[in-house]
């Protein structure tokens, strides 16, 4: 399962990736559809270190776990 949630955790990254292109390649054409995906980018990466965080905290606890 800590496999999963590490992939998880780049998806996210690759999501905001994706964004930061659309938005440079938007920005001068479409100012209004590029704010859309500045909102992804905060997002995804707000997810991508949240995520990160649980999955450390979570290896930490099944490592407390197995050695008690």
């Amino acid at each position: 399962m800590i496999k999963i949630l590490k992939y998880t955790e780049y998806l996210y990254l690759a999501v905001a990736l994706i964004s930061i292109y659309e938005i440079g390649q938007l920005w001068s054409v479409n100012r209004e559809r590029s704010y859309l995906f500045i909102f992804f980018a905060v997002v995804s990466l707000g997810m991508f270190f949240f995520r990160r965080r649980y999955r450390r905290r979570f290896e930490r606890q099944k490592e407390k776990e197995n050695q008690g």
